[in-house]
């Protein structure tokens, strides 16, 4: 898990960036990711207390509970919301500061209804967005490495930027999306 890092890291007061990620790969419904989500989380917190990482000094980056990718029964984003929340609760420190949210294949719609439904329960944390390919799908796609595509491409990232600080804020309404980005991003087996 990298604790000896960790504490170097801290030691030279910098912030360590812990990313316990469940990955959306199958049928499973959100059930399953919840009980699997907490006992991933269970032993990473443990494993940090047992290295004596500062909480509150570290940046938490977790995937939102969501059922896999190839589950015939979607979640809604308020359900979303209080799978991923009441996990929070029963595994996060209230010290951790804030926590950055893995869109994780999710649709760069999907990933901003579900941080925007976060955002409008009450909760101890700043929780807001980590976004790699939820920021970027359809900026990139709409650029093509065209020159002529630039400034299209540019508001379209301007679009998810916006949309996504105001899902930080609970105030997203997802009006105005475009199809594109409303299309899943999920890539089976994906390796980092």
């Amino acid at each position: 898990m990298g604790n000896i890092c960790l504490l170097t890291v801290q030691d030279n007061g910098l912030v360590p960036i812990v990313e316990p990620e469940i990955l959306l790969d199958g049928e499973h419904g959100i059930d399953r990711t919840f009980e699997v989500a907490q006992k991933v989380w269970a032993e990473v917190f443990f494993y940090l207390a047992e290295n004596n990482v500062m909480f509150e000094g570290i940046l938490l980056k977790p995937s939102m509970v969501t059922p896999g990718a190839e589950c015939k029964e979607r979640a809604t984003p308020e359900q979303v919301a209080e799978y991923t929340l009441n996990l929070l609760k029963r595994r996060i420190p209230p010290a951790v500061p804030g926590i950055m949210f893995l869109s994780g294949g999710q649709s760069e719609v999907e990933a901003t209804l579900n941080l925007n439904a976060m955002n409008q329960s009450p909760n101890p944390w700043h929780v807001s967005f980590s976004y790699a390919r939820a920021l970027q799908n359809t900026c990139l796609k709409k650029w093509g490495g065209r020159p002529e595509s630039v400034k299209e491409a540019q508001e379209a990232l301007l679009i998810r930027a916006k949309a996504n600080s105001l899902a930080q804020l609970g105030k997203y309404t997802g009006e105005g999306e475009s199809e594109e980005s409303k299309q899943g991003m999920f890539v089976k087996g994906y390796v980092y």
